[in-house]
């Protein structure tokens, strides 16, 4: 990775981060730049949007076998589609990076500054915004205004993107053999991503076989 990982510093001085993790590849990087310059990094995973539960199930358990090898916390808030499903009610036909993101950010991101604020972190961020399909303002801009609601809590809004830190997550996805996600997570991504297909002429994602190699 380019540049010196020590020299990362997360706002108001502080050691111990919250990372909202989204899935195993994303964080893997940042979690690996945060331990290296000495940050006590924690992994809470709210993600209520993957879909269906046998997904959900196998991103969990890749960021969990990750987290336990490099000896990090892991915080499970489990399984809540229904509250999902029914904060983004009449968004369905929504595009990617469309209003239908934006509140699921909301969502996974009050679940965890609320974590956060209870438990004497006084900075979170999210591995959300590594993802090239993601929106990065969008991200920030639901980080901070989950933030917003206690006080003396930030929303780290770094961009983990930079310094090797995407072509990394990659190098680590293949060195680890992870689960490859052929979809953002959610129902209508699943859906959206499998017409594109169609209309290519390839196949329907086969979920569940693919690895990084």
């Amino acid at each position: 990775m380019k540049g010196n990982p020590k020299m990362l510093l997360p706002p108001e001085g502080e050691r111990r981060v919250l990372l909202h993790s989204c899935c195993a590849p994303c964080s893997s990087s940042i979690m690996e730049r945060m331990l290296t310059a000495g940050i006590e990094v924690t992994i809470f995973f709210y993600n209520p949007n993957i879909h269906p539960r046998d997904e959900y199930l196998i991103r969990k358990q890749e960021n969990i076998r990750y987290a336990q090898k490099k000896g990090v916390p892991f915080v499970d808030a489990d399984y809540d589609k229904e509250s999902w499903f029914n904060r983004i009610k009449g968004m369905e036909n929504d595009p990617e990076r469309g209003s239908r993101c934006g509140v699921c950010f909301d969502i996974r991101f009050e679940r965890t500054a609320r974590y956060a604020a209870e438990h004497g972190f006084r900075v979170f961020t999210s591995s959300l915004g590594i993802s090239r399909w993601k929106d990065l303002e969008q991200v920030n801009v639901s980080g901070r205004r989950a933030a917003d609601r206690f006080d003396e809590l930030v929303y780290w809004t770094y961009n983990w993107r930079k310094q090797g830190g995407s072509r990394r997550m990659y190098e680590i996805a293949k060195e680890e053999r992870f689960y490859k996600q052929e979809y953002c997570g959610c129902l209508y991504s699943l859906r959206d991503t499998n017409l594109w297909r169609a209309q290519q002429g390839k196949p329907k994602i086969q979920r569940g076989t693919e690895r990084y190699q």
